[in-house]
């Protein structure tokens, strides 16, 4: 009778340790993230002049714009220039008023 209980209490013992191992491997995270960046294309002569006024200035004079964009991300908007020099490449972003933005 003793063996009988001892092994009911082993069982027991070994079948609540394979459940807690059990819960831990089935916790899944999942993380979602969402695109909201709108970037519109627009004319270089449509751009605030402000900006236009900036990009006659130093450091930025060297560099010819080749594309204008309006872009909404969240709660900030801005503008984004694509600017050549040679054969460098680059996008320069600023707000309405010709301040940088990063």
């Amino acid at each position: 009778m003793k063996k009988l209980f001892v092994a009911a209490i082993v069982a027991f013992a070994g079948f609540t340790t394979l459940q807690a191992q059990a819960t831990e491997v089935n916790k899944i995270e999942m993380v979602s993230v969402q695109d909201s960046v709108i970037k519109t294309p627009i004319k270089l002569e449509e751009l605030p002049d402000a900006i236009k006024t900036v990009l006659q200035t130093d450091p930025y004079k060297d560099w010819t714009p080749t594309a204008a964009f309006s872009v909404k991300d969240g709660d900030k908007s801005y503008f984004q220039i694509d600017v050549k020099k040679e054969e460098q490449a680059a996008s320069l972003k600023f707000d309405a008023e010709g301040k940088p933005v990063e």
